[in-house]
């Protein structure tokens, strides 16, 4: 398992979701903190693609061997891709949550709705704090 990472390059959400935008989409996933937290992956069950996602509500499930538990989106959109290679090998989002791991890509929606997330530095605070 990994080390403890919060890669500069992304923003946050405080449910421990994180958000790497490129242009008008974005690529979103589960933080180094929710995936140890939750323990083993063994099943990640996505969106459709094309369906709409809004911002702070649930639009997935991850289950570990300790529990469910749904996936927060940090940002609106609509659903233009979904991580496929999970569905044989869920256990990505524990080994690579930044990388081999992510969950879905996004049309953004609001853009400016990505202001609102938090930096690297912020969400490191939050968790510190908690």
């Amino acid at each position: 398992m990994p080390e403890a990472t919060y890669p500069d390059d992304l923003r946050y959400h405080a449910e421990h979701d994180w958000a790497r935008i490129e242009g008008g989409q974005a690529t979103l996933g589960i933080t180094w903190y929710a995936q140890d937290s939750l323990g083993e992956v063994v099943f990640y069950d996505p969106p459709q693609v094309g369906a709409t996602i809004a911002k702070d509500a649930s639009y997935a499930e991850v289950e570990s061997v300790k529990a469910v538990s749904d996936v927060i989106a940090p940002v609106s959109g609509e659903i233009v891709a979904v991580n496929e290679a999970l569905a044989d090998a869920p256990e990505k989002i524990n080994e690579d949550p930044y990388g081999e791991g992510w969950l879905v890509k996004v049309q953004l929606s609001d853009p400016a709705e990505a202001e609102q997330l938090l930096s690297a530095a912020d969400y490191r605070n939050l968790l510190e704090s908690a």
